[in-house]
């Protein structure tokens, strides 16, 4: 199935509201999870930069958080190393780049959406050592993406509606699971007790949106709750705990033993308001939130 083309001059107020985004940074916590209580403390600024930063997004092995990094009127891609203490650019190109994700199983690539120049706005596969990029998915305007696994990703497409749509590159197929989606996908543990290859994303099919999980293979969804108002963006714990941010607090909900929503403990001073996405590192350890600058 083929998405038909967005006229330029739609794709050209994307590229005006992207720039237009407020200005954000990014703060990793030390996370906790034990029994039916989450904490976070430990505060450190990963970006501590003037402008739009957002879209964290840890490495495979946990060391390090990709973002989405404004500078020059533009945006590129950066990497923070944990450990180190320390921030590289990886993109410095005449185009844009955002939501910045560790390719699966191969250590020397990561992918991203690029805006490029002429309103298109596809999925690029790049390299570290900053070689030239190649285009993922031709003639699939993408907003927002996660990979499923090596050989799939589940995409946000842009058109007049939004929608959900599976890319099998093993099998070379494409087809549409759902629409009228929020932004923020994420794949379900098995420890939240919903079964296995599962994906939640937010259905704005309602007054009040609310959150689902879907069986990317057969479409089969199952509600898990309301989302909280206001806010778009979720993120799993290694023990199966959902996790938003609302204002200046980040909330818990376990499907099967949370009723609604419950108040993560920050034990850190935490002035910020704005919480909007955020991000679990691999083993479950660190929790990286975008506020408002």
């Amino acid at each position: 199935m083929y998405i038909r083309i967005i006229p330029s001059i739609l794709m050209l107020l994307l590229c005006n509201l992207m720039i237009a985004q407020e200005p954000t940074e990014i703060y990793l916590f030390d996370l906790k999870e034990q029994e039916n209580t989450i904490t976070i403390n430990n505060p450190v600024n990963i970006s501590n930069n003037d402008g739009y930063d957002n879209q964290p997004s840890f490495t495979e092995d946990g060391l390090s958080i990709l973002f989405t990094s404004f500078r020059d009127g533009q945006s590129d891609i950066s990497k923070y190393f944990i450990d180190e203490n320390y921030r590289v650019w990886l993109t410095n190109t005449e185009e844009s780049e955002f939501s910045p994700m560790p390719f699966p199983g191969k250590k020397k690539y990561f992918s991203c959406v690029r805006l490029n120049q002429d309103g298109t706005q596809y999925i690029y596969k790049y390299n570290f050592k900053k070689k030239p990029p190649k285009l993922l998915i031709p003639d699939l305007k993408v907003g927002y993406y996660m990979w499923f696994n090596e050989k799939t990703i589940i995409s946000f497409v842009i058109d007049d509606v939004e929608t959900l749509q599976v890319t099998n590159f093993k099998y070379n197929i494409r087809y549409p699971i759902q629409s009228n989606i929020g932004r923020s996908l994420n794949k379900i543990p098995e420890s939240a007790g919903l079964g296995k290859g599962l994906v939640s994303y937010i259905s704005l099919d309602h007054e009040v949106p609310e959150i689902y999980s879907i069986d990317p293979l057969n479409s089969n969804t199952k509600y898990i709750t309301d989302a909280l108002p206001g806010s778009q963006d979720i993120a799993w714990t290694v023990k199966g705990t959902l996790l938003m941010g609302k204002g200046e607090k980040i909330y818990k909900f376990h499907p099967g033993k949370d009723k609604d929503w419950q108040p993560v403990i920050i034990e850190s001073e935490f002035p910020f308001e704005g919480i909007s996405r955020l991000a679990i590192s691999p083993d479950g350890s660190r929790l990286a939130v975008v506020v408002v600058e």
